[in-house]
């Protein structure tokens, strides 16, 4: 599970002495439980690897947004610290798809589901983001079906 990879990788940071993993790590962990008490009220627990990967991908999102900023401010330093944070989240998130494979899987989606007009982007980034979300930078996917409905 991915939970315990997160946890044997905050034993190992704090074994080597590597304090800025360490700390990247204990974000990731305090992220999660921040999911977890959210979750507590749900009627419903969903699968903890696909919460877990959820929570990643929202914080690698947030990452590459500061980093956006902080180079557009000038704060190169800062932006180092979330280019080091980024990289450790990113250890833990599944294999991402490339473009290529996205365009095909959201060709066959398309194809599937017979979508030809932007008004059925909605149906398609849906399907896409049931079988392929973990994989797939949604921000992206979006992108690239509105490009294949235009």
């Amino acid at each position: 599970m991915l939970r315990d990879s997160i946890k044997a990788a905050q034993i190992s940071s704090m074994k080597s002495g590597d304090k800025p993993r360490l700390a990247a790590v204990r974000l990731i962990l305090a992220k999660l439980k921040d999911k977890d008490i959210e979750l507590r009220t749900a009627s419903q627990l969903p699968d903890d690897d696909a919460i877990v990967v959820d929570v990643l991908q929202k914080m690698a999102k947030q990452r590459r947004e500061s980093i956006t900023l902080y180079e557009q401010g000038g704060r190169q330093e800062l932006a180092e610290q979330e280019k080091a944070e980024l990289a450790v989240i990113e250890e833990f998130l599944p294999q991402q798809m490339g473009e290529d494979e996205t365009k095909a899987a959201i060709e066959a989606i398309k194809a599937e589901l017979g979508a030809t007009s932007i008004k059925d982007m909605g149906k398609v980034i849906a399907e896409l983001k049931a079988r392929h979300g973990t994989q797939l930078d949604m921000g992206k996917a979006s992108g690239l079906v509105k490009a294949a409905l235009a």
